[in-house]
């Protein structure tokens, strides 16, 4: 069994995954990454969240700014 939940997740996530599993929404969580306050990389004119860097987040021991 993993240690956390998170690791099972794929390296990147899509915006709209990323957003359903931080519990923000779509429009807020490109937000985010259009702030650089989500890491991001963008691949083929698409937009990737890096889930290595933002598991601090869905661990519960950083939260985002407001």
């Amino acid at each position: 069994m993993s240690a956390h939940a998170t690791d099972d997740l794929p390296a990147l996530l899509t915006v709209p995954r990323a957003a359903k599993i931080l519990g923000l929404s779509r429009a807020s969580a490109y937000r985010y990454a259009a702030a650089g306050e989500l890491p991001i990389k963008r691949l083929g004119g698409r937009v990737y969240v890096i889930t290595a860097m933002i598991r601090p987040l869905l661990d519960g021991t950083e939260e985002l700014a407001a």
